[in-house]
């Protein structure tokens, strides 16, 4: 009865999105609410949500350009109106967002007189301009313009060095953070003779991620740091079972929520479980690539796999009930 009363005290926290709002294609925002929390709670979750969206979610840059027969990057092409350095300075300027990692390329070629914008890029499919009306370069005469582009997804900051400019191919500066700016705050209220908390967020982007996207990125970059504790085995005093850097996942769920369980399955990705290469490209080849992708699929389910021998649908299965998921690949 007591056990009862607790459970029904302690609510769990939700998040809600309180706002969505496109300023410009350059600029949209969100806010969102986590509650209820305990004393001390929204500041932790705050902090360090503030400090992952602002430092760890990915974005898309241009990070070289080459063009053909320029030498230095304040040469002046005579017909465009801007030194290349300015151009260069405008191809930093815009915004992309790329669903896939790796090198894409990019490229322009425009036969003047134009005023050339982000526009007259051709991009592969992967890659979208999110404004088209960025400036680059103004052709007043008739000359043709060709630059070729790469293109990159990372995170944080890369300084080029300028002296590593040859043959035409110039480094450019690229900020790899889609999220402009971050704001928490909390408010406290008495809730059944105790404080709880209310954590509010808001977010900033520059349109290459949404702030729903970035908030969903950032929590699951924060969870991909805390696996590790998650993954280690106790030490023991004789030194037996100590932590090892070949740790594979072994965290038992039963003691957790069905809805806690349902979220923590579909933040833990197959490449984190350590199944062999084998094992892992056959999974993905089939398209599960989370963990509960994965716990969806029965034993007569995972047989039907290409490639996907008896004994490894055995691993598998010993995998899932060691961890105690109740799905259909557990039950006989």
């Amino acid at each position: 009865m007591i056990q009862d009363e607790i459970s029904v005290s302690i609510k769990k926290p939700q998040l809600k999105c309180v706002e969505l709002r496109v300023d410009s294609k350059r600029l949209h925002y969100g806010r969102f609410t986590l509650s209820p929390l305990r004393k001390g709670q929204a500041n932790t979750i705050g902090s360090a949500i503030r400090r992952v969206l602002l430092g760890e979610v990915e974005g898309t840059c241009i990070t070289r350009a080459k063009l053909q027969n320029i030498k230095h990057e304040y040469s002046v092409i005579i017909g465009i109106e801007e030194s290349i350095h300015e151009i260069l300075m405008n191809l930093k300027k815009i915004v992309l967002r790329s669903d896939v990692y790796g090198m894409r390329e990019g490229s322009i070629h425009i036969i003047g007189p134009k005023k050339v914008t982000a526009q007259d890029i051709i991009l592969p499919p992967s890659v979208r301009i999110i404004d088209n009306t960025q400036h680059i370069a103004s052709i007043n005469k008739s000359i043709t313009l060709d630059i070729s582009l790469e293109i990159e997804k990372g995170r944080g900051y890369i300084i080029q060095n300028p002296n590593n400019s040859q043959d035409g191919i110039f480094p450019i500066d690229a900020a790899f953070i889609p999220v402009q700016n971050v704001n928490y705050s909390i408010h406290s209220y008495w809730s059944e003779n105790e404080i709880q908390e209310i954590l509010f967020l808001e977010i900033w982007t520059n349109g290459g991620l949404t702030p729903k996207e970035a908030l969903y990125e950032a929590s699951r970059n924060l969870i991909d740091f805390f696996l590790p504790f998650l993954r280690s085995e106790e030490e023991n005093i004789d030194g037996t079972n100590s932590i090892s850097d070949n740790i594979t996942f072994s965290l038992p769920l039963s003691h957790i929520s069905t809805d806690t369980k349902i979220i923590f399955s579909n933040q833990i990705y197959i490449d984190q479980l350590n199944f062999s290469t084998r094992i892992y490209n056959c999974l993905k080849k089939a398209n599960i690539h989370t963990l509960s992708d994965l716990s969806n699929y029965s034993r007569e389910d995972l047989m039907k796999i290409k490639h996907l021998g008896e004994q490894s649908v055995k691993e598998i299965l010993e995998f899932l009930r060691n961890i105690r998921i109740d799905s259909p690949g557990n039950r006989v």
